[in-house]
């Protein structure tokens, strides 16, 4: 059996290593390469380069001709870290601030200890992605063959939850975390003298009206059933002190649970957008893209889940998450292939996500291997 006091002390000095060396989405060499040296060093395949820096490691027990994939996510952000830590980013404005150091040594941990004991009776895909943050990473590795290349049935994920003890556990069935859309609205006019305003057609008030306006289309083109978002971040104009602009720029993010209510959302937005233009006598262009889907969880998949999790954590410990979230997370892309279930293991009080003076718990890593081989063993059981 593994020693999993040497294990966690081992996963510990992996995941400092990684937060020591963070690397951006699709820039993840180094990261890969560790990963990809760890698997071999276990006695798994590993193919390297999937969708650009992922790696697949692959580990067969048995006769069993199920296959099920696991997933990690290897990226880090474009954030100046603030800790004071021996392991702190060696990397100038880049740090790990979502914990995909830790999401990947415990996947990592999950894959030695596999090998070493074994204990289920099939096919394993140990998936570990890049691009994470851009929404990029996971389609990448499906438009690069990898379910052709390396089939499976059903996949896991986890991520780790700032503000949720150590030791404890939540996921829900169906929508859990939100689609992400973004949006560019473009107002274009004559700029000119900001003492003479109706000599042009400037494009600051028409900007500032249609900031407003766009908050009518959840609170009333919407369904009050329906769960939406629209949120303006960036109002930018080519207009100085004593000049009224020409150009406006109008950028944000929409998130949603249904297809459907994106698409409400876009529709609303243009109409409401070339309207409000028309009544400021300015032309206006609409940008919409798509970039997260929505992550839902199968429901048989969230029952395996919370079976595992109660195999190796207190009772008490594991529960049904309250409510989903719109934050988006590009899990949800390998969901749309095959059907899955994403959980949330706790990182104490910690920082929240995203915070310069974020750490991930080390204190969780051997929670989320154990989970990760818990959730293999149900589901490829021997016999």
């Amino acid at each position: 059996m593994t020693d999993l006091d040497a294990l966690h002390r081992e996963m510990t000095a992996w995941r400092r290593d990684l937060h020591a060396h963070p690397e951006f989405g699709f820039e993840e060499e180094r990261t890969a390469a560790f990963v990809a040296e760890k698997l071999r060093a276990f006695g798994l395949e590993v193919a390297e380069g999937i969708g650009g820096t992922g790696v697949v490691g692959t580990l067969t027990r048995g006769s069993g001709n199920r296959a099920i994939a696991l997933r990690a996510d290897m990226d880090a952000l474009r954030i100046a870290e603030q800790g004071t830590v021996a392991y702190r980013s060696q990397t100038p404005g880049t740090m790990h601030a979502c914990g995909h150091d830790g999401h990947t040594a415990m996947l990592l941990g999950a894959a030695k200890l596999l090998a070493e004991e074994g204990g289920f009776d099939g096919t394993l895909r140990f998936i570990f992605q890049p691009a994470e943050e851009w929404g990029r990473g996971a389609l990448a590795m499906l438009e690069d063959g990898l379910l052709e290349r390396f089939p499976f049935e059903e996949i896991f994920g986890l991520h780790n939850m700032p503000g949720l003890p150590i030791g404890h556990f939540e996921t829900r069935s169906g929508p859990v975390m939100s689609a992400e859309d973004n949006f560019e609205i473009v107002l274009k006019g004559v700029g000119g003298h900001a003492a003479r305003p109706h000599a042009g057609q400037e494009t600051l008030v028409a900007a500032c009206a249609l900031v407003v306006n766009l908050q009518t289309i959840v609170s009333r083109r919407l369904s009050p059933a329906d769960i939406g978002v629209v949120s303006v971040t960036e109002l930018i104009t080519d207009g100085t002190r004593n000049a009224l602009p020409g150009l406006a720029r109008i950028l944000g993010d929409c998130r949603s649970f249904r297809p459907e209510v994106s698409a409400a959302i876009e529709q609303e937005m243009r109409r409401i957008a070339e309207g409000t233009a028309q009544a400021y006598n300015v032309a206006a262009e609409v940008t919409y893209t798509r970039e997260f889907v929505p992550l839902i969880n199968d429901a048989a998949l969230v029952d395996e889940a919370f079976a595992a999790a109660r195999q190796i954590l207190a009772n008490d410990a594991v529960g049904i998450a309250a409510e989903p979230m719109t934050a988006s997370e590009d899990f949800a892309r390998f969901l749309t292939e095959v059907p899955g279930c994403f959980v949330f293991l706790g990182n104490g009080n910690s920082a929240p996500l995203h915070n310069p003076a974020y750490d991930f718990n080390d204190e969780g890593l051997l929670h989320g291997a154990r989970f990760h081989a818990a959730v293999v063993r149900r589901r490829l059981a021997v016999g």
